[in-house]
């Protein structure tokens, strides 16, 4: 197959096999890519590079099947490339949405009238979220419940994605937990007057960074759309074009806990983190039940995903994926090679690979996986039919 790619293709391989991809010194938590808490993003510079790469191979729309907190898509919007991304997880396809399509207005004047009204109004009913007494104190319950019922009163799509944003970067903060990769409780004094003022410290927050990258990135009329849905789940129709580029790190089996990072989160949102853990890849519950998930289900799993890539691409698209080993039961599993299987499976063909080391900093709920230091970058084509 190699003998037979173009020569720009060839070329960008070349480039590619050049480049140290771990990126030591890179940010993932500012600007833009900072907004909102969320585990193993992706390092900006990833995507940037492979788009530098190979959009100008493929000249078509770029598809995140687990798109997270949506460093691809904004990546793409800021070359001025359109995308979509899918993810299970209600919290982040809302990061991604509002990174895309932040409101044309500032969210604050909003957050201050609602925080006027919430601070005049009488108790609404708290809602029946389990163990809510044991993380929340009863001025947050109350604070909480009053702005999330006043924030769904607001009609505009994008203002109140951005105010429910805004809310849920300070929900870990306002709570007994610890932190957002510590779940324990601590002893937290948190009354209501806090949660309303942390909130609109955050719409500030939100307001400020939105007007420093407007400038830089949105001026670019790119299309960018977010689907809520289980990418197993997904069928070609559903998807608004055909793609030539995929960019994406699936999540690892027995890793990240993204359910459980942004539990408390879903719940004050009104959706239901159980939904999300039941389905999600990796999730570490679905490696300790009665019948434990293997390795072997996760290469049906990403073989599933490249079927659906088979199905929604242009010809000669090319699929880049970034996977790092896991550890199930004691074994260390080279996620690499499933992944790869999967990807031939389906009639796709190996092109490259590149190691890069994962910064000592990253933390997760499993801290079994702090001995893994390392993932692999993969390129697929899709082969000729």
């Amino acid at each position: 197959m190699k003998s037979s790619i173009s020569s720009n293709l060839a070329a960008a391989l070349r480039k590619f096999s050049s480049i140290d991809w771990s990126f030591a010194d890179a940010k993932t938590n500012i600007g833009l890519h900072g907004i909102h808490p969320y585990p193993a993003k992706f390092v900006p510079q990833i995507p940037r590079h492979l788009l530098e790469l190979f959009h100008p191979v493929v000249r078509a729309p770029v598809l995140d099947p687990f798109c997270g907190s949506g460093t691809t898509l904004v990546e793409c919007r800021a070359m001025g490339i359109p995308s979509f991304g899918i993810d299970i997880n209600p919290i982040a396809t809302l990061v991604s949405k509002v990174k895309t399509n932040p409101p044309e207005v500032d969210i604050s004047p909003t957050a201050i009238q609602i925080v006027e009204i919430a601070s005049m109004t009488s108790d609404e009913s708290i809602p029946d979220i389990p163990r809510l007494d044991h993380w929340f104190t009863l001025g947050a319950k109350v604070a909480l419940t009053k702005l999330t019922c006043r924030i769904e009163d607001i009609s505009n799509q994008q203002l109140k994605n951005s105010l429910q944003l805004a809310l849920s970067r300070i929900i870990v903060r306002v709570s007994k937990q610890d932190s957002d990769t510590r779940y324990a409780a601590v002893d937290r004094s948190v009354e209501e007057d806090d949660v309303y003022r942390l909130f609109l410290d955050s719409t500030k927050y939100l307001d400020k960074t939105f007007g420093l990258e407007y400038t830089n990135l949105f001026h670019r009329q790119a299309e960018c759309g977010v689907l809520t849905k289980d990418v197993l789940t997904v069928e070609p129709s559903e998807l608004p074009q055909k793609y030539g580029l995929i960019i994406t790190s699936p999540p690892y089996p027995n890793a990240y806990e993204y359910w459980l990072y942004h539990k408390y989160r879903m719940y004050w949102l009104g959706q239901d983190p159980k939904v999300v853990r039941n389905a999600e890849i990796g999730a570490r519950a679905h490696y300790f039940r009665k019948n434990p998930a293997t390795a072997d289900d996760f290469r049906k799993q990403m073989a599933l995903c490249f079927r659906l890539f088979r199905n929604s691409t242009v010809p000669n698209s090319i699929v880049c994926i970034v996977v790092g080993r896991s550890i199930i039961r004691g074994d260390v599993i080279d996620n690499s090679k499933l992944v790869r299987m999967a990807a031939e499976e389906q009639g796709y063909c190996y092109l490259a690979s590149k190691s890069r080391t994962i910064p000592s900093t990253r933390k997760a709920f499993n801290p079994e996986h702090g001995s893994i230091n390392s993932e692999s970058l993969l390129v697929f084509i899709k082969r000729q039919e």
